[in-house]
């Protein structure tokens, strides 16, 4: 290897001594176009599978051990390719087991790789990269005793592996970690043999056999309580508690009742396990409960409305996820209704207590209605409309179309998108398709729409509009 950065600052010696690499078109190129982070993900190349290994000691709270190999297939002639990563000394990189010729650094974030040779177009190929040091980034987020828990959307798992960090490119996940006897690490998928050296330290292995986009990826380090058990279909349930946080054999069992509804709504369960992890104590911001891919991490406990949302993520947002980052309604939108759907199924009236009481309150609030659902704007990929509205939208929907259709959409989705991507124009293709109702004025006055929906898309099939007053 002839050139290789250990950190940002070297790179920026670099960058001032050498000038940054010419690109060429035998080139990814530094970002996937994504409208709100053109610079995530590279294009030149399809990650099939990430397989992590990190060694953590809670004693040595800022420093990871990381040894991270990327099996891809190239998408077009690679003279060299990106990859995302942040912080590190990156000590050795590797491509099909010959030594990059350079390493560059780009930005905060662009690892620029140019292998010893092109990689031509079809060609799969594995990426191997060893790094060290502090990590940071937003999805690092230090425990009060010493253990780590590593989440967090739109961007964490930079902070811990390399990656083509883009929702856009997902990828089976393996990891292993090695940490200190005594202490337990958690991650997505199903749990592998768990091993000693002897010397005091354990090494955990977990594998998530479904894509995931690396957002949803996750690890925890504590000293957990793990608790297992099994689905009626027998789908393994393994929930991690950190000391402090409540263990409640009834929450575990709501747990499952979730699981059961959302899949009579949304359609099966779409992983081969499911569980928590349950934190408490975090010393930083965060974590916050998030719906990282078969396991959600929850930062209090497993409280219903919580699961509720996280787990309708395993079906919108995890198993079919973005496009790029215009369609958070197509996840958040939906997960926020879920949770109505079980108000409703605990005896609620949704039209009387939910979606009539919030239009009433916010009708006249030009506010509440001014960032569109649909690509509401940089820095505005998960704004607080898409929880607030997004519910309100998906309720007028189904009193526009009725219940078949509507629950018939809600199933249709994880069943045509299973286990891949699809955008949120696609889902009001969808709409529309199986409805059979022409639904473009009702999705451009609540979706793309900046103002309140004139009152025949506010108050669909009959929904009492409020009293003309004065």
């Amino acid at each position: 290897m002839r050139r290789l950065v250990a950190s940002p600052l070297a790179a920026l010696v670099l960058c001032v001594l050498t000038g940054p690499a010419p690109a060429s078109a035998a080139d990814g190129g530094a970002g996937l176009s994504d409208p709100y982070f053109p610079t995530d993900g590279n294009s030149g190349y399809d990650v099939a599978r990430y397989d992590v290994r990190i060694a953590y000691d809670p004693a040595r709270p800022g420093h990871l051990t990381g040894d991270t190999t990327i099996t891809a297939r190239a998408l077009t002639d690679l003279g060299r390719f990106h990859l995302d990563l942040t912080g590190f000394d990156v000590s050795s990189v590797t491509v099909d087991g010959r030594e990059a010729r350079t390493v560059e650094r780009e930005g905060e974030h662009e690892l620029v790789i140019t292998p010893e040779r092109e990689l031509r177009e079809g060609a799969d190929f594995s990426v191997r990269v060893r790094y060290s040091g502090r990590p940071v980034g937003e999805g690092w987020h230090p425990l009060a005793d010493g253990g780590v828990a590593v989440s967090g959307e739109p961007h964490s798992a930079t902070s811990w592996y390399p990656a083509n960090d883009h929702p856009s490119d997902k990828a089976t996940f393996r990891l292993t970690a090695t940490v200190p006897d005594g202490w337990t690490a958690v991650g997505n998928g199903r749990p592998g043999p768990v091993t000693g050296d002897g010397a005091g330290h354990r090494t955990f292995r977990w594998y998530e056999d479904r894509p995931l986009t690396t957002y949803t990826s996750m690890v925890a380090v504590d000293r957990f309580t793990v608790r297992t058990s099994a689905l009626p279909d027998g789908t393994p349930v393994v929930n991690a508690y950190s000391p402090d946080a409540l263990i409640d054999p009834d929450a575990e069992r709501l747990q499952e009742d979730i699981l059961g509804f959302l899949a009579s709504r949304l359609g099966p369960y779409p992983f081969s396990s499911a569980g928590a992890v349950v934190l408490t104590g975090p010393s930083g911001a965060g974590p916050v409960d998030l719906e990282t891919q078969s396991r959600p991490t929850y930062d209090t406990g497993l409280f219903d409305v919580a699961m509720v949302h996280e787990i309708a993520h395993q079906w919108y947002g995890d198993s079919v996820s973005f496009t790029d980052w215009r369609d958070g309604c197509v996840a958040e939108c939906v997960a926020t209704y879920a949770q109505w759907l079980w108000y409703e199924h605990q005896g609620d009236d949704l039209d009387r207590d939910y979606y009539l009481a919030t239009v009433q309150e916010h009708r006249a609030d030009p506010a509440f209605w001014r960032v569109p659902l649909y690509d509401p704007g940089p820095g505005r990929q998960l704004d607080g409309a898409l929880y607030a509205r997004g519910p309100l939208m998906l309720h007028a929907l189904r009193r526009t179309v009725g219940d078949k259709a509507f629950f018939d959409l809600l199933r249709a989705w994880p069943a045509r998108h299973r286990h891949g991507n699809a955008s949120w124009p696609e889902f009001e293709a969808l709409a529309a398709e199986l409805s059979r109702h022409d639904l473009g004025g009702f999705f451009t006055a609540w979706a793309h729409g900046t103002e309140v929906p004139p009152d025949r898309y506010l108050y669909p099939a009959g929904l009492p509009r409020p009293k003309a007053t004065g």
